[in-house]
Formats: structure tokens, C-alpha cells, sequence
């Protein structure tokens, strides 16, 4: 497994604005061999990005000496495939089409992307699941053949956004499209919040998990139901039993830590983290 860290992690990340060359020496200098990219409709790497610009970019990440495969993508949350509004879904599809052709441009071999939603804190659309569902099926027939036709995995992401919230329907959602190109962007810590155990996702879901994004999450159970995400290794995952799952279907890709928000010392922490459960050094 390759250690790494998210775009959105670092002080400009989340807004899209971190110029590549800053992140790519953050990566470094703290002790991550993996950087994972962002995309979105606008910013430092955006869905209008040329292929010229984004040849100049891989360059810079070659030159640094950083493994950079994947991209990820926020922009369901604002332009939702799964819509109750059909413009709003054909705007998100073309967005998510061209975000795939970026990631080709820049040579990464996955998209992870937020599978439209249902209900969630920062989404204000409510949309009856089964149409949700039917939705996103149609928008994944249009962004498959891409993926397919450029060699970048579809990536869906389990995700706080009242969707796919069991390994099964997630797995059987997967087997019936008729791709290898289609899977799943495991994030481990967004598992815990709606009390599903790690691991048993991994073993149900298994060569299906094209990626693995890691956070920590704390739930202080009680009548005020306080929680919060926190460092990796403060909190609820089980994370001995969740890497030995890893290591048990033979996950060998990336392991990006996705750490929000940023202060000054969050990467320097998360990399010792890793180090410590996984056995990086």
C-alpha cells in the first residue's frame, strides 16, 4: 500500500485554489509518497483544464518524484446526477464527463466522484431514493463508456449523503453494469458515523475497491449525540482489523488520508499517524 494524502487537505485545498507545485512539496516534505488531485468546475485543476495545461502538470508531479494516480471530485454535492431537476442532472453528467477526460489528460487512472444524493447536512434537495437510484444508473450509462474508452476507473465514493448506505446494495449496484472500469472509493472513517464495522465492507465489497481514503471519526454516544471527525488513530475505527481486511484481499494501491480542516500541523500529525498503523517506514 502507498501512503498518501488529499488535495483537499492542505490550506487552499478545499477552495480548489493550492497551486500543484506547493502541494506537490507539502507531499514531500511531510512524508507522503502519494498525492491525490482535485477536481471541480473551477480552480487550480478544473473541468476546462487543456490537455497542454495538464502535460505541464504532470510534468511538475514527474519531476517531484510523487506518485499521482487519482483525482477526486466534490461537484455532485452542488450539480447532483441524481437531481430532481433534469438540467441540474445534465449538467452534472457533462461535468463528470469532462472531469474524466482531465483525468486522462493528466494520467490519472481513477476518478473518484460522489454518487448524487438523497438527503444530506449540506445538500438542501431531498430526492425519493428509488428515483435516485434510476438516476444514477442513467448517468453512469453516459460516463462509463468514457471511462472505458480512456482507461480511468469510475470511482463512486460511500459518502454522508443518504445513499448506498450497505455494503451489499453497494456491491450489487456495482455487478450490474457490465464494466471493470465501475467501483468503489472506499472512504473508512465516513463508515462510522452511520455504525457500519470497516471491515466487513472490505470483505463484502473486495476486488471492487479500486481505492481506499482514509479518516478517523469519534462518537461519543449519547443523549446530545456529539461526534466529530478527528486525527487517525483517536478515534472509532477498528484500525488493526481494517488493514488486516486490506491486506486479505490484497489491496495494494493508495491509502489517501483525506484530513479536514487544515491547521498547520495536520500533515506532519496524519503522516506520523500512518507510519504508526501501517507500518509505512
Amino acid at each position: 500500500m502507498i501512503k498518501g494524502i488529499s488535495y483537499l487537505s492542505f490550506e487552499n485545498g478545499l477552495s480548489n485554489n493550492e497551486s500543484i507545485e506547493s502541494a506537490l512539496s507539502q507531499t514531500k516534505n511531510n512524508g507522503f509518497d502519494a498525492l491525490e488531485l482535485s477536481v471541480s468546475s473551477e480552480g487550480v485543476i478544473n473541468t476546462n483544464t487543456s490537455k497542454a495545461e495538464c502535460e505541464l502538470i504532470r510534468k511538475k508531479i514527474e519531476d517531484s518524484g510523487v506518485f499521482v494516480d487519482s483525482i477526486a471530485t466534490g461537484m455532485s454535492w452542488g450539480v447532483s446526477p441524481t437531481s430532481n431537476d433534469k438540467s441540474i442532472r445534465e449538467k452534472s453528467i457533462s461535468l463528470h464527463q469532462d472531469a474524466l477526460k482531465v483525468a486522462n489528460y493528466l494520467d490519472c487512472k481513477a476518478l473518484l466522484f460522489v454518487p448524487g444524493v438523497v438527503k444530506s447536512p449540506i445538500s438542501p434537495e431531498i430526492v425519493r431514493y428509488d428515483r435516485a437510484l434510476a438516476r444514477l444508473r442513467e448517468a453512469i450509462n453516459q460516463m462509463l463508456p468514457i471511462a472505458e474508452d480512456l482507461k480511468v476507473d469510475l470511482c463512486m465514493e460511500n459518502v454522508w449523503n443518504g445513499f448506498f448506505y450497505s455494503p451489499i446494495e453497494l456491491r450489487d449496484f456495482v455487478d450490474s453494469f457490465d464494466s471493470d472500469r465501475l467501483g468503489v472509493y472506499l472512504d473508512i472513517g465516513n463508515l462510522i458515523g452511520y455504525q457500519q464495522h470497516p471491515p466487513h465492507w472490505i470483505e463484502l465489497l473486495n476486488s471492487r475497491i479500486k481505492r481506499v481514503q482514509i479518516k478517523d471519526f469519534q462518537e461519543n454516544f449519547d443523549w446530545t449525540g456529539s461526534f466529530s471527525f478527528c486525527d487517525i488513530g483517536a478515534g472509532d475505527v477498528p484500525w488493526k482489523e481494517t488493514i488486516a481486511a486490506l491486506d486479505a484481499i490484497q489491496y495494494k494501491g493508495t491509502i489517501i488520508a483525506e484530513m479536514l480542516p487544515w491547521d498547520e500541523t495536520i500533515l506532519s500529525r496524519t503522516s506520523a499517524a500512518l507510519d504508526q498503523l501501517f507500518k509505512f517506514k
